[in-house]
């Protein structure tokens, strides 16, 4: 984060000039509070603006609102870019769900057709770059982004994932808000550690080439960040992967005017993130169909994507539970084995290493906490550090609860629509 990676670029990488940026935006019913930073964040950028091209991608079904905003947009920004192209998903299409994933499906359609094609801009050298609206960019995005990729063995068979920062509105969210954003801040970075377990997820990159060659976004899921990974990594044989970029995004904090509405959105939020099994059978499907990707490959991606939703589900209440519900209902025979005896002992151990990882949360914490409102006093610092056993709370009520919502509603065919989560700057 501290180094300037546009210059870094320019010393040690050749060709980046001749690469242009698709940069897709899909709106809602989000105001200017929440669009003009993200579109400041892109202008500031340190990397050409004539290499960057923009699709502000609303939905009809938002109305006239919707209309406008874009063509605030466009008069406030449309000319400081090489292209800037409205587009407008259209409601109902059959088959389709309603979301973020038909929406941008259909602004990167128009855009190749409206821009790319016409301006005869070669597929391989564009880097799509498809951004949740909050997204707040760090100045070095594109240019550290650049640099990955040329720096990667076959960039045309990778996507590229920065760190989902959701400290945008932190100082303004309750505190259980807060625990849920840094837990899940925290989780993302620790994923960039071990990008053999990595799917894209959120904002991210990919290259043109790519999505052109899996026809875009496909459009009746929820899950569409996770999605086009597999769509790509069963499209290319198994020879894709997600990079890295250790480099982060700022986005929002889930925060409503309400405490409470603060609270339900948080878990329908969480539901959504968990209902990404639903790529399990469809990765599952593709691995028995395609006999080109290696035994050692399907075993790998099966086992950690389906353990990892298994314990997203689970193990907070297995651990919640593992220390007196087997006493409680053992009964006296069970009671007097040794087994019973280290129970207790043996959930203790485990609390104190997760007190470890707790004491790591708040160290974390207090590094990328972005400035303090000058509304707020010190106070406010103290209590980012007392909030943290609310984590107890927050894993089973907004992570085991709707992890599990969401599988079993897979499980049952009670299918989720995609829910646009509510972006409120208090």
């Amino acid at each position: 984060m501290k180094i300037d990676w546009m210059t870094k670029l320019k010393q040690e990488k050749h060709g980046w000039e001749n690469f242009y940026h698709l940069i897709l935006l899909p709106v809602y019913n989000e105001g200017m509070d929440i669009v003009e930073p993200t579109m400041l964040s892109i202008l500031d950028s340190n990397y050409p603006k004539d290499k960057m091209m923009i699709v502000f991608a609303t939905e009809e079904r938002a109305g006239e609102a919707a209309e406008k905003l874009a063509l605030d947009v466009q008069k406030k920004f449309g000319d400081k870019f090489f292209r800037f192209l409205i587009t407008k998903h259209p409601k109902d299409i059959e088959g389709e769900i309603a979301g973020k994933g038909s929406n941008i499906a259909w602004a990167g359609k128009r855009a190749k057709e409206n821009i790319v094609d016409k301006e005869n801009i070669p597929y391989d050298k564009i880097i799509v770059s498809a951004l949740d609206i909050d997204t707040v960019l760090w100045k070095d995005y594109f240019s550290r982004l650049m640099y990955v990729y040329l720096s990667t063995e076959n960039p045309q068979r990778a996507s590229y994932q920065p760190v989902p920062f959701y400290i945008n509105n932190i100082w303004q969210a309750p505190a259980i808000a807060r625990v849920i954003s840094f837990s899940a801040t925290f989780w993302h970075t620790l994923q960039q550690e071990r990008p053999e377990r990595m799917t894209t997820f959120s904002s991210h990159s990919m290259p043109f080439q790519a999505l052109v060659d899996v026809d875009f976004w496909q459009t009746n899921m929820v899950s569409e960040d996770s999605r086009i990974f597999w769509q790509c990594f069963l499209r290319y044989d198994g020879n894709y992967t997600v990079v890295p970029l250790y480099y982060p995004v700022n986005m929002d904090a889930n925060v409503a005017p309400k405490f409470w509405q603060t609270m339900v959105n948080q878990y329908k939020q969480q539901r959504r993130w968990g209902y990404g099994a639903e790529n399990v059978p469809y990765f599952l499907f593709g691995f028995w169909k395609n006999k080109k990707i290696s035994l050692k490959k399907k075993w790998h991606y099966a086992w950690t994507i389906i353990e990892g939703f298994h314990s997203w589900a689970t193990n907070a209440l297995i651990i919640f539970l593992l220390g007196w519900l087997p006493l409680y209902l053992g009964g006296e025979v069970f009671n007097t084995l040794l087994l019973a005896y280290n129970l207790p002992e043996i959930t203790k151990t485990i609390m104190t290493f997760a007190m470890l990882g707790i004491v790591t949360s708040i160290v974390f914490t207090m590094m990328i906490l972005p400035p303090k409102p000058p509304e707020y006093g010190r106070l406010k610092y103290v209590m980012m550090i007392l909030q943290w056993p609310l984590i107890f709370i927050t894993i089973i009520v907004f992570g085991s609860f709707p992890g599990l919502e969401a599988q079993t509603r897979l499980m049952l065919g009670k299918y989720l629509g995609f829910w646009v989560t509510p972006k409120i700057r208090i």
